[in-house]
């Protein structure tokens, strides 16, 4: 009985412990651009997750920029084609 006691405690403050970073994410996620009016929420970040949204930032940088590139070599193709 008890070892049930300490095995629903612990799967409570796990979940707990997951809904508590997921809101710190979810914080994070609602910052998505830096200028002036939110230059106070920018620096209340901690540095982590300053850290990591830019990181989501680049890698969304990253694929805006994969995506125009290989839009950018279909049209070529198509000119080129167009031209023999």
């Amino acid at each position: 009985m008890i070892i049930f006691i300490f095995i629903f405690i612990f799967f409570y403050l796990r979940n707990f412990l997951k809904l508590k970073s997921k809101k710190k994410v979810f914080k994070a996620k609602k910052l998505t651009t830096f200028n002036k009016e939110n230059l106070n929420n920018w620096m209340n970040l901690t540095k982590k997750e300053r850290y990591n949204l830019s990181k989501l930032e680049s890698v969304s940088y990253l694929d805006k920029r994969k995506h125009l590139l290989e839009a950018i070599r279909k049209e070529y193709k198509k000119i080129s084609r167009g031209n023999t």
